[in-house]
């Protein structure tokens, strides 16, 4: 398997530094942000290497003779978000990702399907998570049409482009279970259009990763290495749609997601939080999901996002690595023995 690193949990260092680490912790790939929510940091020169071949050469070749590849791009944002200010800001990355993508010679480009408003003129995005009433699939019809519009233009440029988007199946965007991802695929007939197979978010909604990666089979394009902890205690009292978060003031560190939206502060007392793999699933578990991922495409990059807020940076990944390389390796053997 091909296992790496997202790169925001290094944007703190140069890309020659965070080269360096994914080296050093035996990966081989660096999965790159390009816009989005978060800035392009590492790639200062995108606009250049759009239209120069020199530019494109002389970032490639920071990653020659280091034993690190790319690994994909990544822009997770909201395309769809109804106040353009953010939604036509995150459009445009993800098509200039597919662009850039191309231009590197790397065929992944994982984003996020976005979030409309509920109704025309709405300002804020609308996640509808359980439909019991008419109006809340009416709300649900309008935002897959606007969804079903972006993705099909999406779809064609990325087509051109040779280039497959990923969309990780995260809370807050339109598609966020298996069910939506066949949704989109019917309403859009996508053909390079499919899934990051993301196993944290799977894990807080009490989905099974490896039964959903055989039931997506050849629409995961890419996948994350993110594990969860579920808070037994917490998540019996709250349930794991519990919203205790914390808006942050401007006077305190945060983290801008576009426009005036904000992250906020994670609930005190969490019924489930990210953690590095091996503290919620162990190596048993991440040896079945590399398996499943191998049935669908023995080359998937698998990169690990590091969001454990407990761990350092360096620290989080270095017990990430650890579980994702014997994981790696009980797989090997396992198909080497059979």
């Amino acid at each position: 398997m091909r296992l790496g690193i997202y790169n925001a949990i290094l944007h703190d260092r140069s890309l020659p530094e965070a080269i360096k680490v994914v080296a050093d912790l035996g990966l081989t790939g660096l999965e790159i942000n390009t816009g989005g929510f978060l800035p392009a940091t590492h790639v200062p020169t995108m606009d250049d290497i759009l239209v120069s071949d020199a530019a494109r050469d002389d970032f490639l070749g920071l990653f020659e003779g280091t034993g690190v590849g790319i690994a994909g791009l990544n822009c997770n944002g909201n395309p769809l978000h109804p106040n353009p200010v953010i939604g036509d800001k995150h459009g445009e990355d993800v098509r200039r990702a597919i662009r850039l993508a191309n231009r590197l010679g790397q065929h992944r480009v994982v984003t996020m399907s976005g979030l409309p408003g509920g109704e025309p003129g709405a300002t804020r995005p609308n996640w509808i998570v359980n439909a019991w009433n008419s109006a809340a699939l009416e709300v649900l019809d309008y935002q897959w049409q606007i969804a079903a519009d972006f993705w099909r233009e999406t779809d064609r440029l990325a087509a051109d482009h040779d280039v497959k988007v990923a969309l990780e199946l995260h809370p807050q965007n339109i598609v966020f279970n298996s069910a939506d991802v066949f949704k989109l695929v019917e309403l859009t007939g996508a053909t390079h259009v499919g899934v990051e197979l993301d196993a944290s978010h799977l894990f807080w909604q009490q989905m099974d990763p490896v039964a959903v990666v055989r039931h997506l089979g050849p629409l995961v394009f890419q996948a994350a290495a993110k594990d969860v902890r579920i808070n037994t205690e917490n998540a019996a009292l709250y349930g794991v749609l519990d919203n205790s978060f914390r808006k942050l003031s401007p006077e305190e560190p945060r983290v801008n997601l576009g426009g005036d939206e904000w992250a906020n502060e994670w609930p005190k007392n969490s019924a489930w939080d990210f953690v590095a793999l091996g503290k919620g699933h162990d190596v048993a578990f991440w040896t079945e999901f590399l398996r499943a991922l191998h049935e669908v495409d023995p080359d998937i990059y698998v990169n690990i996002e590091h969001e454990d807020t407990e761990l350092g940076r360096i620290e989080g990944l270095e017990v990430a690595a650890g579980i994702l390389k014997a994981a790696d390796a009980a797989l090997e053997e396992s198909l080497q023995a059979s």
